[in-house]
């Protein structure tokens, strides 16, 4: 097909007006019970009104009870998902999690230094809640020297944040320390997630303020898929304009109602509910619906 008759078609395929939503893109790795990783990542934006696409950094073998085995996927073809992705879609925010290996890091850090976006937010997923492996450590190290600077906020828990900066955490003062320490290692802002902690506190740091974002603290068998969830819900909020402390403090609501509304899929950690705000009512017994006539009782009998 030559060029003019792509374009052509392309704005044939548009012309219905329908403008898209904030396209954003989710770095990761795929967790096939859909409660983690990039599968959380895409029920977030659609939950927030946009669009996900997603570049695959390792396939985990995993439920609700755990990581039993990773795959990552070859670096090459990473960089090949990436390319493609960006030659056909504008990118609004970028959201980072499970990168595997120092291999794919790297491949990441060239993809940020080679495009330029808006919001690029950084979950720097160490090790799974049932304490698999998630990062080798060259890529720890890659992340905290390179991955950091070229990030717009970064996300830690406490054990991560502990793991890039040194720091013992245990208490408030000692968040922000690590807080204050990771911008001095390059990033621009900071969320240090306190879920770990006593009480639920969220610490953001942009820089120059310190905002403390408090919370209830939840039953930790509801949480499959946090991580993830917060810094793609963050993701989405600046993608449309809203400012750092805010699309925090949106997230952290966020998770903390799809926490309360999770259902069990599985005999392990239960997922969030990343559509709690949209429920459909499942269909009465004994109806079906059929595609030109609505629904209708299924033991209807047939008018003669």
């Amino acid at each position: 097909m030559e060029r003019g008759e792509k374009q052509t078609q392309m704005s044939h395929l548009h012309g219905h007006g329908i403008a898209a939503p904030p396209i954003l893109l989710a770095i990761g790795g795929f967790d096939p019970s859909c409660g983690a990783g990039v599968a959380a990542d895409l029920k977030t934006f659609a939950a927030h009104g946009c669009y996900g696409i997603a570049a695959i950094t390792s396939l985990t073998v995993q439920n609700t009870q755990g990581v039993e085995a990773v795959h990552h996927t070859p670096s090459a073809e990473l960089r090949e998902q990436l390319e493609v992705l960006t030659k056909d879609s504008e990118i609004a925010a970028v959201k980072i999690g499970m990168l595997g290996n120092r291999a794919n890091a790297v491949v990441v850090g060239e993809f940020l230094d080679a495009h330029t976006f808006a919001h690029v937010v950084h979950d720097p997923v160490i090790r799974s809640s049932s304490d698999a492996e998630l990062l080798d450590t060259t890529g720890v190290k890659y992340l905290a020297t390179e991955l950091l600077k070229r990030s717009s906020v970064i996300t830690p828990n406490v054990p991560e944040a502990e793991a890039l900066t040194g720091i013992a955490i245990k208490d408030l003062s000692a968040m922000e320390a690590a807080a204050r320490k990771l911008v001095e290692m390059g990033a621009k802002a900071v969320i240090v997630k306190g879920g770990h902690m006593e009480r639920a506190i969220d610490l953001v740091f942009d820089g120059k303020d310190v905002h403390a974002l408090s919370g209830d603290k939840v039953k930790m068998e509801n949480t499959h898929g946090t991580g993830c969830t917060f810094a793609s819900a963050i993701a989405a909020h600046l993608a449309v304009g809203r400012s750092l402390v805010e699309a925090a403090t949106l997230a952290k609501a966020y998770v903390v109602k799809a926490i309360e509304k999770a259902y069990p899929v599985g005999r392990g950690r239960v997922p969030l509910d990343h559509f709690y705000r949209m429920k459909i009512e499942p269909l009465a017994r004994g109806t079906h619906e059929l595609t030109q006539h609505g629904l209708h009782p299924a033991a209807e009998p047939a008018a003669h």
